[in-house]
């Protein structure tokens, strides 16, 4: 099937052209918008030759298309509400850290961290200017405090903060993750400096926050165990701060963080029974009208509810399509419904297209409708229930083989035994789902009996279990594998060729296949001869102190960690893996290290640095020598000063402005982040 020939799959390509270019590069709304107009009218001075004359001109698809990607980037421009004048940037100044009197709105609670309960917010006012725009709210964690709700308006007396960046190389980078939901600045504060407004207007997101709740009180009072009632809130609320590290990372190891996230498959199962339930109606006169807009609107409210995730909202936009084209009794092709669900949600939601959620799952989607066909045809069971689970099996195949490139890319790891956790537990969600649903409204009206909550109960153990067995065979869980985005797109090209191949077994298709697999070995090849030079680095750590070098793609780590047998470091970790390091050697730090004539001198609580023979490039200052740094300057004449994590933050304050008086570079890794040299 030639996708491209389905016009609505070029205007969504169209779209995300659009969206990337207004993402990638800032370009003034006032020039877009004429532009677009322009272009609105050539499309239809097209239109009234093309309806005269009744023939085809290649130039109206063209200009519909460059109009569509226009379209994309106007989106991308209105959405980020950076780009207009009453937006809170536009009125702070982030260089003198000024005090700011900010009245906000929660719009979310996250998931806490070790020190600050987190908060998504919206900004109302800044010094009394109406204002607009998003922060992350970080509040100190007080035992005593209850926490913030959505919905609630507060006033506080505050300094706006930068996002933090990575400060080691290949480390996850929040400030990114945070910038793409239109999120640049954060406030640091303790609960009471915070003035709570009592004028309250609810908005959507505080309704659904209610009702969410409601239902929790009500779960909560039959005394399921913690992580019971966390895995509950996330199969059916689409809420997952309360999961614990632990069991989140058995979900991961297994194959199976899908399952926790709602989406295309708890939405359809929902679907299935709401459409059950609702079939009456459809001996009604208007009965199919009604259960089709019923069950939009349920699912919507779900989806509401759920907290609106890029996953199920493209669930929910994809089986809304699907329920109204059933009703109108409209042939749908499952490529061109993907295809308009993801043209919507990118309208109302360009930054979705970002989220590692919306990509797996489409993608997901994807491959069990093209490979999945294609895996269950070689086999045909003959009893019902081998083949359900055949089935599962090729479809768990079939989306694992479509978001492995990417998967890979983002996670660095592939869990062996996904097939194993998915064939038990995908057959079952449907039950586990259904029941949750019942369990939960009996236990919203309070009718639900002790024995029921506590089955229930006893079936989320189960399935936490076997997924922590399952995640327990660490063997079958290959770890730090170095994917680039270079091998993403060629692997996603030699999927194709080889799906196109086998639909169609001709010179042609055989013909692109061995080109995507020399694209393959070209981006290995490529990989392997164009690594990064070779550098010194000097991590950061707090309270410790880590170097690596880098020579000849062979690393070596000197540290002061408790381990001293093996590197296992996350910090280490990520830059091997996304240097693409396989070789790692261990050793003590040295007082000294000399690199391409470049010569580093390490200072520690010792305070040892006397030396008369040489004058070191760059000094490094370790857990917090007790120095006269005006002194170590005029004796050894260093020609930069670098402070990594294991010093006391007043010393490096301190040592900071002796450098700023005496105009010699500074470096702070716990600021700047690691200190890299080039060699």
């Amino acid at each position: 099937m030639k996708l491209l020939n389905f016009t609505i799959i070029k205007l969504t390509l169209c779209l995300i052209i659009g969206i990337l270019i207004g993402y990638k590069w800032h370009i003034p709304i006032d020039v877009v918008l004429p532009f677009t107009g322009a272009v609105l009218l050539v499309l239809f001075g097209f239109y009234l030759i093309e309806r005269k004359q009744f023939i085809k001109n290649v130039w109206f698809g063209i200009t519909a298309f460059i109009l569509m990607i226009c379209i994309g980037l106007i989106t991308q421009i209105f959405h980020n509400q950076k780009n207009f004048t009453n937006h809170y940037s536009h009125i702070i100044s982030l260089e003198n850290d000024s005090l700011k009197m900010v009245t906000f709105r929660v719009r979310e609670v996250l998931k806490p961290g070790n020190y600050y309960n987190k908060y998504i917010i919206d900004i109302l006012k800044v010094e009394g200017y109406d204002t607009s725009g998003k922060l992350l709210l970080n509040i100190q964690k007080d035992s005593l405090k209850s926490p913030l709700k959505v919905d609630d308006i507060l006033i506080i007396r505050t300094s706006f903060k930068e996002l933090i960046h990575p400060l080691n190389p290949y480390q996850f980078d929040y400030r990114l993750y945070l910038e793409k939901q239109y999120i640049y600045h954060q406030i640091f504060t303790k609960k009471n400096a915070l003035y709570k407004v009592k004028e309250k207007n609810q908005t959507l997101f505080g309704i659904a926050n209610q009702i969410r709740e409601h239902l929790n009180s009500k779960l909560k009072s039959y005394n399921f165990k913690k992580d019971e009632l966390a895995i509950i809130n996330a199969l059916l609320l689409g809420q997952r701060q309360d999961i614990s590290e632990s069991v989140f990372k058995n979900y991961t190891n297994a194959g199976a963080i899908h399952i926790l996230a709602v989406s295309g498959l708890h939405v359809g199962i929902i679907l299935i029974i709401l459409s059950f339930v609702l079939k009456p109606l459809e001996h009604f006169k208007n009965g199919k009208k009604l259960k089709t807009i019923l069950l939009v609107t349920i699912l919507w409210s779900f989806a509401i509810i759920a907290g609106l995730s890029a996953s199920v909202t493209r669930a929910v936009t994809m089986f809304s399509i699907v329920t109204i084209g059933l009703n109108y009794k409209r042939p749908s092709n499952i490529f061109n419904t993907l295809a308009i669900s993801i043209f919507i949600i990118l309208l109302f939601k360009p930054m979705f297209l970002f989220d590692v959620g919306f990509q797996l799952s489409y993608l997901a989607v994807f491959a069990i409708v093209s490979i999945d066909p294609l895996i269950y045809r070689l086999w045909k069971p003959n009893y019902w229930i081998i083949d359900k689970f055949w089935h599962t099996l090729t479809v768990t195949f079939s989306a694992q083989f479509g978001i492995l490139p990417i998967s890979l890319y983002y996670f660095h790891q592939f869990p062996g035994l996904f097939f194993l956790s998915n064939l038990i537990i995908i057959p079952f969600l449907g039950f586990i789902l259904g029941l949750g649903i019942v369990v939960m409204v009996l236990a919203t009206l309070n009718i639900l009996p002790d024995i029921g909550a506590k089955t229930f109960g006893n079936i989320i153990g189960s399935m936490n279990d076997f997924v922590g067995w399952i995640a327990s065979k660490n063997q079958f869980v290959i770890k730090d594998i170095s994917f680039s985005i270079l091998y993403v797109l060629v692997f996603y090209l030699s999927i194709i060729a080889f799906i196109k191949l086998y639909k169609k077994r001709n010179y042609k298709n055989l013909r692109w296949f061995f080109i995507s697999v020399f694209l393959i070995q070209g981006a290995f090849i490529y990989t392997k001869f164009s690594k990064s030079s070779n550098q010194f680095i000097v991590f950061h750590k707090s309270r410790h102190t880590i170097i690596g070098i880098n020579n000849k793609n062979t690393f070596l780590v000197a540290d002061d960690l408790q381990n001293k047998t093996q590197v296992n470091d996350k910090i280490i970790t990520d830059y091997m893996v996304g240097n693409h390091i396989k070789t790692i050697e261990k050793d003590s730090l040295k007082p000294l290290y000399i690199f391409d004539n470049k010569k580093l001198l390490i200072v520690d609580s010792l305070s040892v640095y006397n030396v008369k023979s040489f004058n070191p490039d760059y000094v490094l200052l370790r857990q917090s020598p007790k120095i006269n740094l005006n002194r170590l300057i005029d004796s050894i004449k260093p020609k930069s000063i670098i402070a990594d994590g294991s010093n006391f933050k007043s010393y490096i304050e301190k040592w900071e402005t002796i450098c700023s008086i005496r105009k010699l570079p500074f470096h702070q890794t716990s600021k700047k982040g690691a200190y890299i040299i080039d060699f």
